[in-house]
């Protein structure tokens, strides 16, 4: 259970970001690269609009991050076109979880997904972040027990 939450906005990132996402980044994997944010803008460049980044920040600062690729799917006779979105780089500092924010992310993600009609958002969580995608939704899809992938359908 979440315990008193910090005040915090979470909302999408935009091209004055770059430098708290990379920021992020580089506290989330413990290493420095001085050249991440040019190579960040470079990949975000290229993802073009089929990559929504969320910011989280308190008072200003940021203090994690999510993301969301969108797939298109080969249209196919007699079906409708369809797209789905996966989930990535989702990421709290680690004196800001268990405050709400990974589920605030989670949730301006899902409804995204949900406005976009996506048919359905996929994620390949860490060990220590089942449980949030769970409560929000998210199963593993089928009985092999492969619980390296989860997913979760429009509500």
């Amino acid at each position: 259970m979440a315990s008193e939450l910090p005040d915090f906005v979470v909302r999408v990132a935009g091209a004055d970001d770059l430098s708290a996402i990379a920021s992020l980044r580089s506290l989330w994997v413990e290493a420095s690269d001085h050249e991440l944010e040019g190579r960040l803008a470079s990949w975000l460049a290229a993802e073009g609009d089929r990559r929504t980044v969320w910011l989280a920040s308190v008072s200003g600062s940021p203090v994690g991050m999510a993301s969301m690729f969108e797939y298109r799917r080969m249209p196919h006779p007699g079906r409708p076109d369809s797209r789905w979105g996966y989930v990535g780089n989702m990421f709290v500092l680690e004196d800001f979880r268990d405050h709400g924010i990974g589920s605030a992310l989670l949730a301006a993600l899902t409804t995204a997904a949900d406005e976009r009609r996506y048919v359905r958002l996929v994620v390949s969580p860490s060990a220590r972040a089942q449980s949030l995608y769970r409560r929000a939704g998210f199963i593993v899809p089928d009985s092999a027990g492969d619980d390296r992938l989860f997913v979760r359908r429009p509500t």
